[in-house]
C-alpha cells in the first residue's frame, strides 16, 4: 500500500483550519441571531405586549440587538397588529469582511400572529 503524500496532509490540515475559521467567525453571528430570535418570539407571545406601544416594542428589541451586538435599525423592525395578535418582523444583515472577500449574511427573525 502506498502512503499518502505529505502535501495532501498538509492541504487537508489547512482545509480543516480554514473550515474551523470560518466557523469561528459566523458562529457568534448566528448565535445572536437565535437569540434576537428567541427575545422577539418571546415578546410577541406575551399578552402585555399587545399594549404597549409600537414604538416601546420597536425600543425593546434595539437594546436587545444592541446587547447582542447586532446592526439593527429602528426601521429593521417592523410591528403589525391584527385582531389575532402581534406580529414583530426583523430583517437585518450582518457584513463579513475577510481577506479577499465580502459576504452580507441576511437574517429574518421574526414572531407573532399574522
Amino acid at each position: 500500500m502506498n502512503p499518502v503524500p505529505r502535501w495532501r496532509i498538509a492541504a487537508a490540515v489547512l482545509v480543516l483550519a480554514a473550515l474551523l475559521g470560518f466557523g469561528a467567525m459566523f458562529a457568534p453571528i448566528y448565535a445572536g441571531n437565535l437569540k434576537l430570535q428567541t427575545y422577539v418570539a418571546e415578546i410577541a407571545r406575551r399578552v402585555e405586549s399587545r399594549n404597549q406601544p409600537d414604538e416601546a416594542l420597536r425600543q425593546n428589541v434595539l437594546n436587545k440587538a444592541r446587547e447582542l451586538d447586532l446592526p439593527v435599525k429602528a426601521d429593521n423592525v417592523q410591528i403589525m397588529r391584527s385582531p389575532d395578535g402581534l406580529r414583530i418582523d426583523v430583517r437585518y444583515f450582518v457584513r463579513v469582511t475577510v481577506p479577499g472577500y465580502t459576504v452580507d449574511l441576511h437574517f429574518y427573525p421574526g414572531a407573532g400572529s399574522r
